[in-house]
């Protein structure tokens, strides 16, 4: 069983990659990746605890590129559609140019952190602040919208309701998601700049989540029409893989999402989006629905496409 889509402390989990590499060893994962958002600062730590548990380690990120070729519309407005890039097997290398974008990007989340503090201070989030959310994540580049999340709900209840489930996916609907009061923009470079960064370098990439990323509404239909179009220009421009085996979704339209991507000629690559207690309803390896399995082919099949 492979979990290919974890995240550590060193972005937006709550287990550090020591803690996170231990649970995937008791659960029985055969090979994970560690697809912290923007950094590859955390594969040091993990590699050496995959080492000394004799779990197979796949370098991964995942990252929030603009896609052109698929705008969305709101009220009249078109713009680049924002989605979610899986690279593994990328070198680490800090001088790297595809380092260098990932450090472009980890200052894109910089100033949209700082912009996102004052729009939340001008809403009434006045406690809330820079300084607070670095004292909770210990590392201002780990700073992500989960800690925005926990410090809106643990600072100010009164304005978004006290900890719960329903309080905690509120606050992502009504506040910093795409379609709510506060959100801001993280990013604008395209996904053409960043695929191209890796070239001859052996890295492969997979679209995260596409469903969340493409779809409006997921049913087999909207699927069915929308998928095709978005996994052949995918393929167009060097995407190996789509994230058919995503730990959010249910059984059937995870089969489906698997026969779309072999008729695409692609990789149905897979994982659970695992981000610990802040994410509770997600388990690692097993997904939200607990029956998510990666079949281990699947990355000997990601090694053959370097």
């Amino acid at each position: 069983m492979l979990d290919l889509h974890t995240h550590s402390s060193f972005s937006d989990g709550s287990d550090t990659p020591t803690q996170l590499a231990e649970k995937a060893h008791d659960l029985g994962v055969s090979a994970i990746a560690l697809t912290d958002h923007d950094t590859t600062l955390s594969h040091t730590e993990m590699a050496g605890a995959c080492e000394r548990l004799g779990l197979e380690l796949v370098t991964g990120v995942e990252v929030s590129l603009r896609d052109t070729q698929f705008p969305r519309s709101r009220d009249g407005v078109t713009k680049p559609r924002n989605v979610h890039v899986l690279a593994y097997f990328l070198p680490l290398d800090p001088e790297h140019p595809l380092q260098k974008k990932l450090a472009s990007l980890r200052h894109d989340r910089d100033s949209r952190n700082h912009e996102l503090v004052n729009v939340l201070q001008e809403k009434g989030f006045e406690d809330l602040t820079l300084a607070y959310l670095t004292e909770m994540t210990g590392n201002v580049d780990s700073i992500g919208r989960p800690h925005f999340a926990r410090a809106m709900i643990d600072l100010h209840p009164e304005l978004v309701g006290a900890q719960n489930e329903d309080t905690w996916n509120r606050v992502f609907i009504d506040w910093l998601g795409t379609d709510g009061a506060a959100y801001v923009s993280k990013t604008s470079m395209p996904i053409e700049e960043f695929v191209d960064a890796a070239q001859g370098s052996g890295t492969v990439f997979s679209i995260a989540h596409p469903l969340v990323n493409y779809v409006d509404e997921v049913s087999p239909t909207s699927i069915e029409t929308t998928m095709p179009r978005v996994m052949a220009s995918l393929r167009e421009r060097r995407f190996v893989g789509v994230e058919a085996y995503y730990g959010g979704t249910s059984a059937g339209i995870r089969a489906l999402m698997v026969k779309l991507t072999r008729d695409a000629g692609m990789i149905p690559t897979g994982g659970s989006d695992y981000h610990g207690t802040y994410k509770t309803d997600v388990q690692l390896g097993f997904g939200r629905t607990g029956d998510l399995r990666v079949p281990d082919e699947i990355l000997d099949e990601l090694k053959a496409a370097r």
